[in-house]
């Protein structure tokens, strides 16, 4: 299938990633999950092959390649599995705060190491008491001399254990509401910077996620992201790309569903024939593709316009909460099609099923993308 926006090189390029996957991530995954944990080597083995970062400029180590490189990326390490879903965040959320609103003395100083595997990022949004309402975040920055002094908690941070670098949302100004919100950069070995507990999730079981937790942690002035109190302003801008990984991911997945229980109803036999010759199967599977087919086309729409730098909020907002919906519900269907052996965890439409539902709850809940959507249609 060739996307509008990609060209021979980018399917070059998607040949060259998946052998790579299928060297260095297909084999150990299911062992990644039961460890609870990717290895770092495995992100420095993606840095040396120059899939980290790769729309980066030059100068910083990238490739300086448009976006449908990253897009790629985000569609093959999300067939792999779902619990890969650190290095999207990585380079496609986290480190464009950093070539967007840094300086140049601070790109120099965080690019490099971004683009080898050295440095792995995390942004920290969410606390224990405020997920979606990110105007009323409680964690606090006050300015002393040249450092910021942090205090708060944070939650539900992908990358939290791992994470040397962390795009904290805090408020500089807590009288403030939105206006009072600032993002400084805390680094791993900071004083008074700790990580709580590695979450223990329903699923991405290999995910590393955890709390996070600033007790008047010292964060030098030069760490200010941008401008004080644009923090909100440049979540917003940012979200957009965010909530379209979230999109692509959830397509790959279903696609990957799909195709998986197409291949088994095929092979498993009942009552003398192959499941796939029962018309509820067929009917069943005739839904799913006629869906997954209406959603990549509005997807790849959707991409092109991101690339050409249109603002595509509301699009993105509808394709963020129907793509997830939608792969909640293959999701519980092709488990269906596969039987009792779906339950099984040697079937990876199991693990399937458990990773998903996350989707339709990060970057946003589809609750707030409906609100967004009945907003900017005038409502």
């Amino acid at each position: 299938m060739r996307h509008p926006y990609l060209t021979d090189d980018h399917e070059i390029f998607r040949k060259s990633l998946r052998k790579f996957l299928e060297k260095e991530a297909y084999p150990f995954y299911d062992q990644w999950e039961e460890e609870r944990m990717i290895p770092r080597s495995f992100w420095t083995k993606m840095g040396d092959q120059g899939y980290l970062c790769p729309d980066i400029d030059e100068q910083y180590g990238g490739s300086e390649v448009d976006w449908g490189f990253s897009v790629i990326i985000n569609e093959e390490i999300e067939r792999v599995g779902s619990g890969l879903v650190g290095i999207g965040l990585h380079n496609d959320i986290v480190v464009p705060y950093i070539t967007s609103y840094g300086t140049e003395e601070q790109k120099k100083r965080w690019l490099p190491k971004c683009t080898t595997g050295e440095f792995i990022t995390a942004i920290a949004m969410t606390e224990p008491g405020t997920g979606s309402d990110l105007a009323n975040i409680k964690t606090t920055a006050v300015l002393k001399g040249n450092h910021y002094i942090l205090n708060g908690q944070k939650t539900f941070i992908t990358n939290g254990i791992h994470s040397d670098l962390i795009v904290v949302a805090c408020k500089t100004d807590p009288k403030a509401k939105h206006k009072g919100v600032s993002l400084l950069v805390v680094e791993r070995d900071m004083t008074g910077f700790s990580r709580g507990r590695k979450l223990n999730k329903v699923g991405l079981h290999s995910q590393d996620t955890a709390e996070l937790i600033f007790e008047d942690c010292v964060v030098p002035k030069e760490n200010l992201l941008g401008e004080e109190g644009k923090g909100f302003i440049y979540l917003m801008e940012k979200l957009q790309q965010e909530r379209l990984l979230v999109a692509i991911a959830a397509q790959a997945a279903s696609e990957v569903m799909l195709k998986q229980t197409i291949d088994y109803v095929k092979s498993r036999d009942a009552f003398g024939k192959p499941v796939s010759k029962f018309q509820n199967t067929q009917f069943k599977i005739a839904e799913m593709a006629t869906e997954i087919e209406m959603t990549r086309a509005f997807l790849d729409q959707l991409i092109a316009e991101h690339i050409e730098g249109e603002n595509i909020v509301t699009k993105v907002s509808m394709a963020k909460w129907k793509m997830t919906d939608t792969a909640k519900k293959i999701a519980a269907e092709c488990m269906q099609l596969h039987g009792g052996y779906g339950y099984m965890e040697e079937y990876e439409i199991a693990r399937r099923f458990r990773d998903i539902p996350v989707a339709s709850i990060y970057a946003g809940t589809n609750e707030i993308m409906k609100t967004i959507i009945a907003k900017n249609l005038g409502l």
